[in-house]
């Protein structure tokens, strides 16, 4: 059943939602967790599977030492505890796009416990910006399932080249009040899954997914309510709908008297309203135990050493480091640092230049301009770090305005062989430094307006933008300002 969201705010205000995100990140291994089947993202349906990965009589799976190792960045930067001796269980239920009939995961020992993360979120009805930490609960590594693509004519086709990518799966404590809580954190989970390089975090391919559950609970009340689920949401936005969406209807069918189930939902992004899947038990019989062809994993000391050695310096520390030791603002700080991508270009310029906010704003202007997600992904930023800081070094020094800079970025980057000074000098755009040939031009712009210059003499300054308009005309553009601005006021 759909329930309409006719509710009032004052009866909204009586509740409040309390929410839990499971989000799962697949790993960025060039082999799958157990088999050594390709982990690729796009090739021709079931291309990339193995024995091992459907699970064959007498095969038997390796595990993937990176992806281990991927799983224990994670938990490192949420601040997690990484247990040392893991097991991995087989978790049984029968689905199509599940080639053995199990799916090899962890259950009573997740590779990590505990930890959390920071965020700022935005209070719901003042729109005022808090600081709060969204609590893990824990983070464990599985392998994923097929993919089952349903057609118009009612047949069912299952692509297993999926089935065996490793995955962690993180699960936070019910500690989310808001869906702007749970969006960003989201947001943060998917920045910083790229910063560690261990998940592309590309919701739209799925290689980042996210369950939401939800629940209800009058204000004040410390009990949880029945939760129900809602599946496989493929954006951030779609997750902010969803809670939205199922506090609306939890409520309203709590007030007209109405029992909510806990079940499983699915959401439809053209609507935002969630349908029914499936009911829910207290408890899934899924039979665990212990997986009898692996080995347990344990983590020594040596090798969680290795890792955290290999750990990059994550977000909150780079954007702190952006303004102390590159004297950013804050704005600009948080924005170069958002995507590592963006912060590696930013740092691999100031090793040209020590014009840092020039560089900043080179950046986040033109720059970024050019930029697709894929591009930055991919590191194919337009122009070279040290083609950029030629540039700003050619706007410091006068040789070209910042005027024409923008025309010389342009060609920059359909020209990627060009050097900034070569294109500038083939377009004319060399600053015009030559004193006396200036000067003529300034008495001559000065002489074309004699009653303005009278003007101007008996206090009216603001012509002054005037003759430095005119005397850029005459020279066509390549006249350097700082020095036109000079001889203007030693002539007037």
């Amino acid at each position: 059943m759909v329930v309409e969201a006719t509710l009032s705010s004052a009866i909204l205000s009586h509740y409040e939602v309390v929410v839990g995100l499971e989000i799962h990140c697949q790993l960025l291994t060039e082999s799958k967790i157990f088999a050594s089947d390709a982990n690729a993202f796009g090739a021709e349906p079931n291309t990339h599977i193995s024995v091992i990965t459907l699970g064959h009589p007498g095969t038997l799976p390796k595990l993937n030492r990176k992806a281990v190792e991927y799983a224990i960045r994670m938990g490192l930067a949420c601040g997690s505890e990484i247990t040392r001796h893991n097991v991995f269980a087989r978790k049984n239920y029968f689905y199509p796009d599940l080639p053995k009939g199990y799916q090899l995961s962890q259950d009573k020992g997740p590779i990590c416990v505990g930890g959390g993360m920071p965020i700022t979120a935005k209070d719901p009805q003042t729109g005022t910006p808090y600081q709060t930490t969204i609590q893990l609960h824990h983070i464990h590594l599985e392998e994923d399932a097929g993919k089952s693509i349903h057609d118009d004519s009612g047949v069912t086709r299952l692509d297993y080249n999926r089935a065996g990518t490793p995955l962690i799966e993180m699960v936070t404590e019910p500690s989310i009040r808001t869906a702007d809580e749970a969006g960003q954190y989201l947001a943060e989970v998917r920045k910083l899954v790229r910063y560690l390089d261990i998940c592309d975090g590309n919701m739209e391919e799925g290689s980042l997914r996210c369950d939401v559950n939800v629940s209800i609970r009058p204000k004040g009340a410390t009990h949880l309510g029945t939760k129900v689920e809602v599946k496989n949401l493929n954006s951030i936005r779609n997750v902010m709908r969803a809670v939205d969406g199922e506090f609306i209807r939890q409520v309203q069918l709590t007030e007209t008297g109405g029992r909510i189930v806990q079940e499983t939902r699915t959401f439809d992004a053209a609507t935002g309203l969630s349908y029914a899947m499936r009911e829910k038990e207290t408890m899934n019989d899924y039979r665990y135990f212990p997986d009898p062809d692996l080995t347990p994993v344990v983590v020594s000391d040596e090798w969680l050493a290795s890792v955290r050695a290999s750990m990059p310096l994550l977000p909150a520390a780079r954007y702190q480091q952006f303004m102390s030791t590159y004297g950013l603002p804050d704005y600009d700080a948080s924005v170069l640092t958002d995507a590592r991508e963006l912060a590696d270009y930013f740092e691999a310029v100031c090793a040209h230049t020590t014009k840092y906010k020039a560089v900043s704003n080179w950046i986040m202007g033109p720059v970024k301009g050019q930029l697709t997600e894929k591009m930055l992904r991919d590191r194919q930023f337009p122009v070279s770090a040290e083609r950029l800081a030629t540039l700003i070094t050619l706007i410091e020094e006068g040789t070209v305005s910042q005027t024409a800079a923008q025309q010389v970025f342009t060609l920059m980057v359909d020209q990627p062989d060009a050097s900034p000074v070569e294109l500038a000098q083939q377009r004319g755009l060399i600053q015009n430094r030559n004193t006396d040939a200036l000067q003529t031009l300034v008495e001559e712009v000065l002489a074309s307006w004699p009653d303005k210059v009278a003007q101007y003499r008996k206090g009216k300054k603001n012509l002054f933008g005037l003759f430095v308009g005119e005397v850029m005309k005459k020279s066509k553009g390549s006249a350097d300002p700082k020095l036109v601005n000079e001889l203007l006021t030693k002539t007037l």
